[in-house]
């Protein structure tokens, strides 16, 4: 069967060159355009991953400089002020998931969505690592009844390198971000300056200085669950694995507290870490995400605004993560 190319825009980036690769793994007959400004470096990294052509994307023209060439779907890796990558899909009816936009900065993308909302399908893509958190977070609901709190804490290594668009993506959330959302008995509440400060306590023990921070997971796990208390925690340094001697690796722990099904209290903890760091996760993220958006399995999801979690099956996750080298944890309750 033929099918139109995947365009990924950004694709010649760290991110973009992995969720290619997994793609591409995962269905070899699927032809791939690897977009980017320089285009000597997308035709490379488009040979590199193979079945791909590597084009010039420009981002001020309402074509993005393809002319009349079929896209299936187009996958963003970097922040497109103009919105030029949502409208070009908007008018071929082509789905589009992008991974940058911060909860503060949502509303271009939903405000584009609401002209055209039978367009084609709109994945705002930016839970943390593209589905890492949520979907083993909601794995792990399902034992409970009712859920009273979920608490995320995040940690990257400061040697794990995401490339120019990923370091642009953390320091404008990060740095600029005006303040960091959390919710807190069921109220949404934005924190700044000595209020976003925190703490996580990593895989093996070490307390680690960190900031409240706001991806998409706030609003999808308060959303799903009810929980009248959702918090993400970000910390930035030297990951356990490195303390040990090993490689840097990224570790994203899961606290879930509630009753279970026989009203019983409960507490979960589990922890979704790769050795590979943050990369690896976010471009699995995207490669199954545009998997569901291109059809490649299962029909081809209709025009709606999405998140990632809602398009990803969480078995499916568990084995794809398995098969990249990347786990989920159990771990101990507190005591």
């Amino acid at each position: 069967m033929t099918h139109d190319p995947i365009l990924f825009v950004g694709g010649s980036g760290i991110v973009g060159r992995q969720a290619a690769r997994y793609l591409r793994d995962a269905h070899p007959e699927v032809p791939l355009l690897i977009g980017g400004r320089d285009l000597g470096r997308a035709e490379a990294v488009a040979a590199e991953i193979g079945n791909a052509e590597g084009v010039a994307v420009d981002l001020s023209a309402p074509d993005l400089g393809l002319g009349n060439r079929p896209v299936a779907a187009l996958a963003l890796f970097f922040k497109d002020d103009a919105i030029a990558c949502l409208r070009f899909a908007q008018s071929r009816g082509i789905p589009y998931l992008s991974i940058s936009s911060g909860v503060h900065e949502i509303g271009p993308e939903v405000a584009a969505y609401m002209h055209a909302p039978t367009a084609s399908a709109v994945v705002l893509g930016a839970e943390w690592l593209v589905g890492a958190t949520t979907v083993p977070a909601m794995l792990a609901a399902r034992e409970f009844s009712t859920i009273d709190s979920v608490l995320i804490s995040a940690v990257i290594d400061e040697q794990d390198v995401g490339g120019a668009a990923t370091d642009a993506d953390m320091e404008r959330l990060t740095k600029t971000m005006p303040a960091a959302l959390k919710v807190k008995n069921g109220d949404y509440l934005w924190r700044t300056s000595d209020d976003a400060q925190t703490g996580v306590v990593a895989l093996d023990g070490t307390r680690m200085p960190a900031e409240v921070f706001s991806p998409y997971d706030v609003l999808v796990l308060a959303n799903e669950t009810r929980a009248r208390d959702v918090e993400f925690r970000l910390a930035v340094g030297e990951s356990s694995s490195r303390r040990r001697g090993d490689p840097l690796s990224t570790e994203i722990i899961v606290e879930i507290s509630g009753t279970d099904h026989a009203g019983q209290a409960l507490e979960v903890r589990q922890a979704v870490v790769h050795p590979g760091g943050q990369m690896p996760l976010t471009g699995l993220g995207v490669a199954i995400v545009m998997d569901r958006l291109a059809g490649l399995q299962d029909e081809a999801i209709g025009a709606g605004l999405y998140f990632p979690f809602q398009l990803i099956a969480p078995e499916t996750y568990q084995s794809r993560l398995k098969s990249i080298g990347g786990s989920i944890l159990p771990l101990q309750t507190k005591k």
